[in-house]
């Protein structure tokens, strides 16, 4: 099927260096990352991963292959074509559960990650949350009519955006039909894993997360969060020697990464990267 990415070259003298994939959650796109990708790529190339049935990548024709195993076999086969061999990854929530798998999977060739706003231990409030309004929803015949509806839904995610803030947010997640009409940029499809009997079983993620090792990594919470437990956030710090919490305020799940904390955090972890 076709997957797309884009690709942000970085500077000649950094042509060498491990580059940064940047992966988002499950309902985003390429453009959560459309204000990072360029800040990063000031340092070293940068890929963003669009998903499966996301964006300007295909609709899968099984909805059951909207699984992370399926995204990491993606992403791994996108990593061969370049040639790519070691790499960092910046990760939203399930972008971030990609980048542990891949750790676990493909040893020895992630060389930092941050995971922004997850970990190997959710919490089952804001995954009821996100199960209620995955795949749910229809379409706004303006994107001031869009934007207000998603703050309706996600006003407590964001409780200071104003209404050029929710535009900006709007037009990254949906998108304008050909009839005219505003709707989520995703297959809808992407809920039915969810939705399967057994979906919701426990699996244990935490050897999943041992597996980055010790590469340099970033946990960015935001504290509003429903997703990520500062409690979870602190354990995980305990786990790893090269792990640091960064806390974003005034956000819930998940951060935007283009806040001033994260963006920090981000920046003193790029110096950490291997530079080849």
């Amino acid at each position: 099927m076709r997957l797309h990415a884009r690709v942000y070259d970085g500077p000649n003298d950094m042509a060498g260096a491990p580059p940064v994939l940047c992966m988002p959650g499950l309902a985003r796109n390429a453009r959560d990352f459309e204000l990072l990708a360029p800040h990063v790529a000031q340092q070293r190339t940068v890929i963003v991963i669009e998903f499966r049935g996301r964006g300007e990548s295909a609709f899968a024709k099984d909805p059951m292959t909207y699984v992370p195993l399926t995204y990491v076999q993606d992403v791994v086969a996108l990593l061969d074509e370049l040639g790519i061999d070691r790499f960092a990854t910046i990760g939203t929530s399930l972008g971030g559960l990609v980048s542990m798998l891949m750790a676990a999977t493909l040893p020895g060739r992630l060389v930092g990650a941050v995971l922004n706003d997850v970990g190997p231990e959710l919490q089952a409030s804001g995954l009821d949350r996100i199960r209620e309004y995955i795949g749910a929803g229809g379409s706004q015949p303006t994107w001031m009519h869009a934007a207000r509806a998603h703050s309706e839904l996600n006003g407590a995610i964001y409780p200071n955006y104003e209404i050029h803030d929710w535009l900006r947010l709007t037009k990254r997640t949906h998108r304008l039909t050909a009839e005219g009409r505003i709707v989520t940029d995703y297959d809808k499809q992407i809920a039915a894993p969810l939705r399967a009997p057994g979906g919701e079983a426990a699996v244990d993620l935490w050897p999943v997360y041992r597996a980055l090792g010790d590469v340099p990594l970033l946990i960015l919470r935001g504290e509003l969060s429903d997703i990520l437990a500062r409690s979870a956030g602190e354990k995980m710090v305990a786990e790893l020697p090269r792990a640091r919490l960064v806390e974003v305020p005034g956000v819930g799940h998940a951060p935007t990464m283009d806040e001033a904390e994260a963006r920090a955090a981000i920046d003193a972890w790029i110096a950490e990267l291997p530079k080849a």
